[in-house]
């Protein structure tokens, strides 16, 4: 029987509308991984990316979406019975041998599966996943405040993690959209100040009223030296101003699968005195487990916009013009 599915062939600009919502083959059974009924799916910026063609192809033709909150209708196991509601993000598969693997740096492996890039993704009725690689979900997250969770919430989470936040730092985020929106609320449970740089009125109106010290925007410098710094858009511009931010010691670590490129700087100002400057690489299972059970206990709700499958440009079109303040979530 076919489904609904959107369909990228031919990576170009948002605006020209790549997706195409039509009949497609239902996934079929496949050893080791479980059959879902897509129940809500999140809008990352790395659809974005995919779509638009800075991510090359993988495959000719290709479903994007990996933030997916799907119940299990097929290939359930001991640990996911059948009717589990269960979430898959970004990281789809590792091939669990290679030397990063086998050191426990799973987002680093060699030989990696994206949902929604290498393997059909969740704009879509039905999609598969491997078994290993879907995480049951707290029952108190429901599926539109769940499915932002699965990548932008996770891998901010892991941004926090490599730039070495403690408990009661002062912590600048550098964009906020949907991962900086739910990265405040592990802050704000870690008792951190948080400094809020972006561009958009009602981004900077959203961190405040989110707990957030200071809001400015994309120009504006925070009033203190920070600790930490995470940057969320894809801009090396941005990146630039977090370091100019920082304390002796502090770090920058950069939340973005894509650059446009980072300015020529001035290493004795910006760098010199022991900062750090990281990249954030994808997640680990880990992540994911730590972070789906602090947002429970915690919780965390982020704020929604939904929009149909047959508004999927619609929704990458809004994420684009940071015209969503929170998270884009495409459901039934």
């Amino acid at each position: 029987m076919p489904m609904k599915a959107a369909v990228l062939t031919s990576p170009r600009p948002v605006s020209q509308r790549p997706l195409q919502v039509i009949d497609v083959a239902d996934p079929q059974p496949k050893a080791g991984h479980v059959l879902l009924r897509v129940r809500a799916c999140g809008v990352c910026r790395t659809d974005l990316h995919i779509v638009e063609g800075e991510l090359p192809p993988t495959q000719p033709s290709m479903t994007p979406g990996h933030q997916i909150v799907g119940e299990v209708i097929g290939g359930p196991t001991e640990d996911i019975p059948l009717g589990s509601r269960v979430g898959v993000s970004w990281v789809g598969g590792t091939d669990g041998t290679c030397s990063y693997c086998k050191r426990g740096q799973e987002n680093l492996c060699d030989s990696p599966t994206f949902t929604g890039y290498s393997v059909p993704g969740g704009y879509a009725e039905y999609v598969l996943a491997r078994a290993d690689f879907v995480f049951p979900l707290p029952a108190v997250l429901d599926d539109l405040h769940a499915a932002p969770l699965l990548c932008a919430g996770i891998i901010g989470f892991r941004s926090l993690r490599v730039a070495g936040v403690e408990p009661g730092e002062r912590v600048g985020l550098f964009g906020f959209g949907s991962s900086a929106h739910l990265a405040i609320s592990v802050l704000r449970a870690w008792k951190c100040d948080v400094y809020v740089s972006t561009r958009g009125k009602s981004h900077r109106d959203l961190a405040a009223s989110l707990g957030a010290t200071w809001a400015g925007s994309e120009t504006d410098k925070p009033p203190v030296e920070l600790d930490r710094a995470i940057t969320f858009a894809p801009s090396g511009d941005v990146v630039i101003a977090a370091l100019s931010s920082l304390r002796k010691g502090g770090v920058v670590a950069i939340n973005a699968i894509h650059l446009d490129r980072i300015p020529q700087f001035d290493y004795d100002r910006l760098l010199w005195g022991e900062r750090q400057l990281r990249s954030v690489a994808n997640m680990t299972r880990a992540d994911a487990r730590d972070f789906l059970a602090l947002a429970a206990q915690i919780g965390m709700k982020p704020k929604v916009t939904v929009f149909s499958l047959h508004q999927a440009n619609e929704a990458l079109m809004a994420v684009k013009n940071d015209a969503v303040d929170g998270a884009a979530v495409i459901a039934a």
